[in-house]
């Protein structure tokens, strides 16, 4: 649960934009489509190679030009 203090007086754009800082900054919407379906720990596990490999080959060619 977010909670967000607002003090008398303040402008709900400004709650409003905390609110989404915060919002953002717990991944809640990435968590939660994680859930929406299960994926097999060999199917992660192959997706982060895939990532790791893709990153080291930009960090390599950054290297070589």
């Amino acid at each position: 649960m977010l909670i967000i203090p607002v003090k008398d007086g303040e402008n709900i754009d400004r709650a409003l934009k905390k609110f989404k800082r915060k919002f953002d900054s717990t991944k809640t919407m990435k968590n939660l489509r994680e859930r929406k379906q299960f994926t097999k720990p060999s199917v992660l596990k192959r997706q982060q190679k895939l990532k790791a490999k893709y990153i080291q080959g930009i960090r390599t060619e950054e290297e070589k030009g």
